[in-house]
Parts: C-alpha cells; structure tokens; sequence
C-alpha cells in the first residue's frame, strides 16, 4: 500500500470516522501507475447499525413529543438532533453533549456515526428545513458564541438550547414524561425570550419618509445602513426608497405601489437588489 496517493493526497493509514471508517481501494491507478484509494467507505457492522437505526427511531419520537410538525419529523431531523447532541449510536441520552455544530460538521457526524451520507448540496436542504424550524421552536440557540454573525456566514454555528438539554438527557427514564410536560409548559416563553434577543441585535434604519426597518445583525446589512444612512441624504436627498433587503429575509422594506407605477415588477423567488431608490434630479 502506498503510504499517498498521487492523484488523490489521501493518507489510507489517517482513518476518517473513527470505528465504522474503512479504506477501500477504487479499482484504479494513478499517474505513477500506484493503487487509488478513497477517501473511507463507511462500514457499520451490523451491531453498530442496529443501534444507529434504534437511535434514529428514539431521536424520531424526541421531535414528535415536542410536537414539531409531521414533515419536520423525518431521518434527517432525527440525525440532526442527534448531531447537535453529539450523541452516537451506542451511547444512552444521558450522554448528550452540546456542543457548538456547523452545517456541514452536522452532515459529516450523520455519515461518520451513523453510515448516512447526504450531498453536498444537501447543505440549504439542512439548515433552511430542519435546522431553521429548530431555531423557531427555540430548540436550538444559533451563534451563542457571536450572536451578531450573520445567518448566512460559513461560521455560523448552532447550539441545543440549555433546558432542552436537559430534558433530552432524560429521555427513556421515569423523569421523562414529568420533565416533558414541563418543558412544553414553558416552551413558548422561551421562544419569545430567544425572538426578543435576536431582535435586540438587529439594525435599526430610518427611511427618508420616517418609516423605520429592522435589519438583520452582522454583514452586509451593516453596509446596507450605511448607504440608507449616509450615501441616500447627500446624493438621493429627495429621493424616495422603494425597496430594501435583507441578508436574512428579502423583502425588509418593499413598496410594490410604487414600483408598479414605475413600471418595474419584481419576481419573489429571482435575485433581488440590496436597495432600490427612486430620485429625479
């Protein structure tokens, strides 16, 4: 076995997922006319494959318990959680961890633990289907380490919520049914708590009519403030906004009246400017 392949800079001897990985070669040579391997065809045996498909099932019933949705109760929710938890397959809920996970840090602990493998490009499927209904449900906290980072910055990075876990480190004991009901109780409280401090981190703008917008914390929304703030009132000084977006939501300001006087028409789901100003000199 070479100790690299040429072709590929894989290391067979560095494994990649702890037990489960194992190196495979691929059937072909290389430019030094060298066996080609790839890069850790998971291999669950089948003890460690049941246990993951029994985890999948109880992680499964944890979200239909806090009552999410039934297209929100799916394997790759399941998985996330359990990412989020930091929990394996052979390892009791009272081991959860929370520790601070990004999307794809998610993808690769389903496929190292678990023998689920998603795309890449399965990457948005995650955040904006199951990680962000987490978010809303206040079941996980996004950035606690920085939470001025944008949503869309590659070091964006979630974290279960402190009661939840608590409470999901009891799942399959006699406390559980009891710690539940409590949770649930004081769910919605907790929602409006993490809703009232992100949107203290939010970016205030004043528009030139008086209308006031809040932005998204963080990034380009820090620039777009700063054209509203500074750029419109000494060159647009009479000029009127028509449309603002935002890094997080696209439509922070739109005044489709307007534009449609104009005659411009804006499509919902194609590429949208920051700002739109309208001003005749």
């Amino acid at each position: 076995m070479p100790r690299i392949c040429a072709s590929c800079d894989i290391r067979p001897e560095n494994r990649c997922c702890d037990s489960v990985g194992k190196w495979e070669r691929t059937g072909q040579t290389n430019s030094r006319s060298m066996p080609c391997w790839r890069r850790c065809v998971t291999k669950v045996s089948k003890r460690t494959s049941a246990a993951a498909a029994k985890k999948i099932r109880e992680s499964t019933e944890v979200l239909e318990a806090l009552g999410f949705p039934r297209p929100q109760v799916n394997e790759r929710s399941a998985l996330t959680l359990l990412s989020l938890l930091d929990l394996r397959a052979t390892e009791s809920w009272a081991d959860a961890r929370a520790p601070l996970m990004g999307i794809t840090p998610m993808m690769e602990f389903f496929a190292n633990h678990y023998g689920k493998r998603y795309a890449p490009n399965s990457r948005e499927t995650v955040r904006r289907h199951t990680v962000h209904q987490f978010v809303q449900a206040g079941l996980v906290v996004p950035n606690p380490d920085r939470p001025s980072r944008p949503t869309n910055s590659p070091k964006a990075v979630y974290q279960i919520e402190p009661s939840a876990l608590k409470l999901l480190r009891t799942f399959g004991t006699p406390e559980w049914p009891t710690r539940l009901s409590a949770y649930l109780a004081s769910v919605d409280t907790l929602k409006r708590l993490y809703a009232r401090e992100r949107k203290t981190l939010r970016i205030p703008v004043v528009l030139q009519d008086g209308a006031a917008i809040l932005l998204s914390p963080g990034g380009h929304n820090t620039l777009v403030k700063k054209v509203l703030d500074d750029f419109c009132p000494v060159f647009t000084p009479d000029g009127h906004v028509l449309y603002v977006g935002d890094t997080r939501r696209k439509w922070a300001f739109f005044d489709s009246e307007s534009l449609r006087a104009l005659g411009v028409e804006m499509e919902e789901h194609g590429k949208m400017p920051d700002i739109v100003v309208h001003h005749v000199s």
